[in-house]
């Protein structure tokens, strides 16, 4: 079988699993419990895929830093393409395809979204083959994943005549309502849409060029104009903005002739929402779902979260119930798909909740806010082995800080000390500072700001490892 490059997909704003995925916050970055996540999940498919080269990932710019952190936990190296801003599949794919063929090669692309589970591999190890000989003999491939229900959240493939251990693409189906649904199963030979595809990068964009000229150019354009930031790739943001914004199912799949899919006969969902994640897990005898310190009394088929503390539930049935640290979502099992509605009643209230998440990633490490209250506020950091923060100062704040594991390199001012476990120091308003951890494991400390102004964009920078000196303080990229 031919070298296949993996094009990864972390799109998404992730508001229907609100509160623990945020818009900067995806639930393909999301722990799933044990420091596993879809995307880790995804990285780590590919990988094992047989015949796979190093994956392409293509990503909003504010998902970068959990792109590298997944990347680096993983032990996987990846070209990072940056989107300015979302333009759905067809032209991110393009994007990745412009990539691919640069230096003169033509890979077959297996193009994977990083929110799916696949409960299967060895299925899906087996259909990628499949997909990959129709791929090479110029077909556009999806994936169509045997049905067990009659899903409305879900697009339908019908399947039209054989094709190798696949089937020509008969129609594609919008998500259908239920008795449409139950028609098709009771029927047969119609597949759910996974949104996952096998195919060849030229022949992907000679059909994207036949059909949306316009996604074509500004992506070619946006290729051509590209630079190299460190670990990322950045397309010519004016030139990409310039590409309308569609899917390719309805760029390409729905108006070529070479569509095939390939069946999949496995557990598969896009866990789109809370209800999608209590199907795909384990519930114990009562029916409930436990991630977290639970304890429970004469309740029933419910979902419960906790990601902070002890979640009790006395008496309740059929609830979705999730902790985190800065908010809490109640909901009755049939109306978690209204979790949207409440993300944007937040969002018009310019609340911070629906937006950005406690635990925020930094390309030295992360940070999480534990305690904000007026004219104090108190963080958890973690630096990287060998990372360090940018040299910078505050004008409204003082921050103290405290090494909990790990060695601490401070720049105070003119001094620069060492610290390790339980030693602290502190940096007064106007220093010149920097932290940075010399050691082999990460650096953990605990910080406590103070001063009448304590905002993320209260910084000047003076020198940066990452090339951030040049970026505005709102640009909220601190530290």
């Amino acid at each position: 079988m031919q070298n296949i490059a993996p094009v990864i997909l972390c799109g998404g704003s992730g508001t229907r699993l609100w509160p623990l995925s945020r818009e900067t916050y995806p639930k393909q970055f999301v722990d799933m419990g044990e420091g596993r996540t879809l995307f880790k999940d995804t990285l780590l498919r590919a990988r094992r895929t047989p015949g796979c080269l190093e994956p392409v990932v293509v990503c909003n710019e504010a998902h970068r830093f959990y792109v590298t952190a997944a990347l680096y936990e993983c032990d996987v190296r990846a070209t990072i393409l940056l989107e300015p801003a979302p333009r759905n599949t067809a032209p991110a794919i393009a994007l990745a395809a412009f990539a691919l063929i640069c230096n003169g090669a033509d890979p077959l692309m297996l193009v994977l979204p990083s929110d799916h589970a696949i409960s299967d591999e060895d299925a899906f190890f087996k259909g990628a083959t499949s997909a990959a000989a129709l791929a090479e003999q110029g077909h556009i491939v999806t994936f169509g994943i045997t049905p067990t229900s009659p899903e409305t959240g879900f697009g339908y493939i019908e399947q039209g005549d054989a094709l190798g251990d696949g089937y020509r693409v008969a129609r594609f189906v919008e998500k259908p309502d239920a008795a449409t649904a139950r028609a098709m199963l009771d029927r047969g030979g119609f597949l759910w849409n996974s949104g996952m595809f096998l195919l060849r990068a030229s022949v992907y964009l000679k059909e994207l060029e036949r059909f949306v000229p316009e996604i074509h150019a500004a992506c070619r354009a946006a290729w051509e104009g590209h630079v190299t930031d460190g670990a990322f790739c950045r397309p010519d943001a004016d030139a990409f903005l310039d590409s309308p914004s569609d899917s390719i199912d309805y760029a390409v799949m729905e108006q070529t002739d070479l569509t095939a899919v390939v069946p999949l006969s496995t557990g598969w969902s896009d866990l789109g929402s809370w209800e999608a994640l209590y199907q795909a897990e384990q519930a114990d005898d009562s029916g409930n779902v436990c991630h977290g310190d639970i304890m429970t009394q004469d309740a029933e088929n419910c979902y419960f979260n906790a990601q902070h503390r002890l979640l009790t539930a006395i008496g309740v049935r059929d609830l979705v119930v999730v902790e985190t640290s800065d908010a809490v979502l109640v909901a009755p099992r049939q109306r978690v798909q209204d979790v949207k509605a409440i993300v944007g009643r937040l969002r018009a209230a310019q609340r911070t909740e629906c937006k950005q998440h406690p635990r925020v990633y930094r390309p030295w490490g992360c940070y999480e806010t534990l305690v904000m209250d007026g004219r104090f506020q108190v963080k958890r950091i973690i630096v990287n082995p060998g990372a360090e923060l940018s040299l910078q100062m505050h004008h409204h704040r003082a921050e103290h800080w405290v090494v909990v594991s790990g060695t601490a390199e401070v720049t105070n001012g003119d001094v620069v000390c060492l610290f390790s476990e339980n030693q602290s120091t502190y940096i007064p308003v106007g220093t010149k500072h920097r932290l940075k951890n010399p050691g082999v494991i990460p650096l953990v400390l605990i910080e406590i700001q103070s001063g009448a102004y304590l905002g993320e964009d209260d910084i000047v920078r003076f020198a940066d490892m990452y090339g951030r000196e040049d970026l505005p303080a709102h640009s909220n990229e601190n530290r």
